[in-house]
């Protein structure tokens, strides 16, 4: 009787300090959460690596200079992409300018899932951003960094329906800014802070752990109905 073959599958994460998880210990961030639930399909017919190649304070301009060398040269499965609260925070030497355009920002989410399905991905997932609390404006902007990223989440949205036309069966999208809206006002107890660094953006633990019980379920639910797991 012929041994079974092994199926190896790739999963990575390609994002910035919300996807890596910035100022959390490791083993608390969603991404090890996914991880560990992903593990428990690993036998001797299949294993399932997954691989964090998100990097702190990245835009998505900075992302497509390094894409090859981080993902798509190691053949992943499936490429979790979520960009957007470095693209629309504004810098006192872009002169009242984000730091990446929301048309460009827009681009080069498309860039990234062509370079993705260029590269034989099964699927891409494509996430949006939690609400911020950091609600001031700098650099002369009048637009506050929360207005701001509440624009990029409405242009990965209009990315993801339109690049769905094209590719219906290689997109889902994770709607973390619906998700966390809809959670806070269900229940007049929860408020955004709790799930917020002092710094108003990045994820605390209890942020990490409604990342895991919702960008992070959609993944492993997508990856148990394409693989039958």
């Amino acid at each position: 009787m012929a041994l079974q073959s092994m199926k190896n599958l790739k999963l990575f994460l390609f994002g910035d300090s919300i996807c890596y998880g910035q100022l959390v210990s490791t083993h608390k961030t969603w991404a090890s959460a996914l991880a560990i639930n992903l593990g428990q399909f690993n036998s001797q017919s299949i294993e399932i690596l997954v691989q964090n190649a998100s990097h702190n304070g990245n835009t998505t301009r900075q992302a497509l200079e390094r894409i090859h060398y981080d993902v798509t040269s190691h053949n992943p499965d499936y490429v979790l992409i979520q960009f957007g609260m470095n693209d629309c925070n504004y810098w006192q030497t872009d002169n009242g300018c984000p730091r990446v355009s929301v048309g460009a920002f827009s681009a080069n989410i498309e860039e990234i899932v062509n370079k993705c399905s260029a590269a034989g991905v099964k699927h891409c997932f494509i996430a949006t951003n939690h609400p911020s609390s950091k609600d001031s404006t700098s650099c002369g902007n009048k637009v506050s960094y929360d207005e701001s990223n509440t624009r990029y989440n409405a242009a990965i949205r209009e990315t993801f329906y339109r690049l769905l036309e094209k590719k219906a069966d290689f997109l889902t999208l994770c709607d973390n800014e619906q998700v966390w809206t809809n959670v806070i006002a269900s229940d007049k107890s929860v408020k955004l802070e709790n799930f917020l660094l002092a710094d108003g953006i990045h994820l605390s633990e209890q942020g990490h752990e409604l990342y895991a019980s919702s960008t992070a379920k959609i993944i492993l639910n997508k990856i148990k109905e394409t693989e039958a797991l």
